[in-house]
């Protein structure tokens, strides 16, 4: 049994390190917002957030894609960010943002992509995207350092939100 396991995540890294595709995928059903669902997601700590409310707008574009979100967790601080990065892993750059100031992107299938967050170029947030065959659903997971240093493993679900 453990034998397969390896099997089946070793197939699973090799599709995630593949090179880049002969033919860009159209991701435009995939534009829309998707607001965060706290009963399907979790954190490795144990200290997901109750009252945890993000939402994020991605529109696809023939370059990349534009990212909007909007943390609401706190009433009185909402917070967010907001840029457009390549499908093509290049870097980024954020400049003055203070947790990290580079992103990444890659696609890595029809509805699959890599996200990197980077702090002056050290990785500080892996995570993965996958939008269901729909459109509905974004779910995104990964391991990422917390501004204290520690790092967690996280699974973050959210549905798109009707207009």
């Amino acid at each position: 049994m453990r034998g397969m396991i390896l099997t089946a995540g070793a197939a699973m890294l090799a599709g995630a390190s593949a090179p880049a595709f002969a033919e860009p995928y159209d991701n435009s059903a995939l534009t829309g917002s998707y607001h965060s669902v706290h009963a399907k997601s979790f954190w490795s700590n144990d200290q997901f957030p109750k009252n945890f409310i993000l939402t994020i707008e991605v529109t696809f574009t023939a370059s990349g894609m534009d990212y909007k979100s909007a943390n609401d967790s706190n009433k009185g601080q909402v917070h967010g960010n907001s840029f457009h990065v390549a499908l093509d892993d290049s870097i980024t750059p954020l400049p003055g943002k203070a947790r990290y100031n580079q992103v990444r992107m890659k696609q890595l299938g029809p509805r699959q992509f890599q996200m990197l967050e980077n702090k002056d170029g050290d990785v500080i947030v892996g995570q993965y995207w996958q939008f269901s065959g729909d459109g509905k659903t974004l779910t995104r997971w990964g391991v990422g350092k917390a501004p204290d240093g520690v790092s967690k493993a996280f699974l973050e679900t959210f549905e798109r939100v009707e207009k």
